[in-house]
C-alpha cells in the first residue's frame, strides 16, 4: 500500500452552499490535480484542505481568486487494496511508535480499493514517515 508524503494548505470560506464547488471549479479550470480534498465546519465558517503533491498550482489559483490560504503543512495520503484491517495496520504502526494521530479520514473507494488522509503533528512527521514507509 503506497504511502505518499503530501503537502496541503487550508482555506477558510463562508459556510454557504456552493463554496466547495466554486473552489474545486477554479482549481479544475486551471488544471490543478489534487491528491485529496476535505472540508469541515470551523467556528461559523468552513475550512477546506487542498492536498497536492505540488502546491504551486494551488498557490497560483489562490492568488488569481484572491483566496487567503494558510501556510503549507504536511500529511500522508495512503491508497491501497481494501481489506479488513487496512486502515488499522497503518494506525497501529503509529500507535506502536507512540505517535499521536491528529486526524484521519478513510474511505472505501470501490473496486476493492481504499484511500486515507492522515495527519500528525509537525514534530512527528519525519518519524511517522519512516514508520509508514512513506515516499
Amino acid at each position: 500500500m503506497p504511502v505518499k508524503k503530501a503537502s496541503y494548505v487550508d482555506l477558510k470560506v463562508s459556510s454557504r452552499s456552493g463554496q466547495g464547488a466554486a473552489v474545486l471549479g477554479a482549481l479544475s479550470a486551471a488544471g490543478v490535480d489534487l491528491l485529496a480534498f476535505t472540508g469541515f465546519p470551523d467556528k461559523g465558517k468552513a475550512q477546506i484542505d487542498l492536498i497536492a503533491q505540488d502546491l504551486s498550482g494551488v498557490r497560483k489559483v489562490a492568488r488569481k481568486e484572491g483566496w487567503r490560504i494558510g501556510k503549507a503543512k504536511r500529511c500522508f495520503v495512503i491508497q491501497g487494496r481494501n481489506a479488513v484491517g487496512s486502515v488499522h495496520r497503518h494506525l497501529k504502526k503509529l500507535a506502536d511508535a507512540r505517535i499521536n494521530v491528529t486526524a484521519v479520514d478513510a474511505v472505501a473507494a470501490g473496486k476493492g480499493q481504499f484511500g486515507m488522509i492522515l495527519w500528525v503533528k509537525p514534530k512527528d512527521f519525519a518519524k511517522a514517515a519512516r514508520k509508514l514507509g512513506a515516499r
